[in-house]
């Protein structure tokens, strides 16, 4: 293994550790709405943007055309404010398990998007065991899920049927991401990775500050209590899993092939269900456990079909 490549599967390993905090943070805002949850994460997300951006705004600024800021809104909607209100209401509806083994399928299909481009030097058949072990993983913590839900979140079956519908298109919406995110930050080379991460921060600010009459003037009851815990949740995964997540994803993009990069989303997978499984204060189970291990056998065999070898 290059160093570049240890680098960059130890930055994919940071952002998953702090993105799986996004998968348990709705279970602790209580009352809050995900919509709320969301706005206030990603007007953070902005707000320290700006902040860290200022002071080199003017130099940046002449390399930012029409088609740039056009890519920065398309990443910021699919990669930050349709996703995670689709997946924090998949959360509060069917729990935080559902949500993972959806949301896990995104190594499988980025991974497939990255094969079949024309510039990949992997052919897919290569990828195949990596992505069977990924979905293999998927398919235990499915079966799981389904024979043990938590009480909490057993509705009926339009509930769960709801959830599963949010959670598969916040799937496709961050596989979107990944893919157009990657291709932006091959093009770039006058920006850099944390630069592009910020500015993408820059118009997810501005466009949640447009969610916020609609998350908090809408309503008719707002809670009455929670506030101060609400708002250190919501601008914690602001800075923790906004900010500083997505600068060790984006570092790590620009050191990993695409076929890699669809891999290391399985962290996020890993650290969510840890967290999970701390906070419901249990160990995991046989499938659970076997899920794990096929995952890492899936990024492990992902980067043994990288090595020098394999290329050709």
């Amino acid at each position: 293994m290059t160093r570049s490549t240890f680098t960059g599967i130890a930055c994919g390993a940071a952002a998953g550790a702090l993105w799986g905090l996004s998968l348990l943070a709705p279970e602790l805002i209580g009352p809050f709405a995900p919509l709320q949850l969301a706005s206030v994460r990603f007007v953070t997300y902005g707000v320290i943007a700006l902040l860290l951006l200022a002071p080199k705004l003017k130099t940046l600024l002449p390399h930012l055309g029409t088609a740039e800021w056009w890519g920065l809104l398309g990443l910021s909607l699919m990669g930050n404010i349709i996703y995670y209100s689709l997946l924090s209401t998949a959360v509060q509806l069917c729990g935080v398990a559902m949500p993972s083994l959806i949301v896990g399928f995104i190594p499988v299909t980025v991974t497939l998007v990255g094969a079949l481009r024309h510039d990949s030097t992997l052919h897919v058949r290569q990828l195949v065991p990596s992505m069977l072990l990924s979905a293999g993983g998927i398919v235990c913590i499915a079966w799981q899920n389904f024979h043990n839900a938590s009480p909490q979140h057993q509705g009926g079956l339009w509930v769960q049927l709801a959830g599963l519908l949010m959670a598969a298109c916040a799937l496709l919406s961050w596989t979107g991401f990944v893919v157009k995110n990657a291709n932006w930050l091959r093009r770039l080379d006058h920006i850099t990775h944390n630069d592009w991460n910020l500015l993408t921060g820059l118009v997810t600010g501005a466009l949640a500050l447009l969610m916020l009459p609609l998350a908090f003037l809408l309503p008719q009851h707002l809670p009455a209590t929670g506030w101060a815990h609400f708002l250190m949740v919501a601008c914690g995964m602001g800075l923790l899993a906004s900010v500083v997540a997505n600068a060790f994803w984006n570092s790590m993009t620009r050191l990993l092939p695409l076929t890699m990069v669809g891999q290391m989303i399985l962290f996020e997978t890993l650290f969510s269900l840890f967290y999970g499984f701390l906070w419901e204060q249990r160990f995991p189970r046989p499938l659970e456990a076997c899920a794990i291990v096929l995952a890492i056998s899936g990024v492990i065999s992902c980067v043994r079909a990288h090595g020098p070898a394999k290329h050709g």
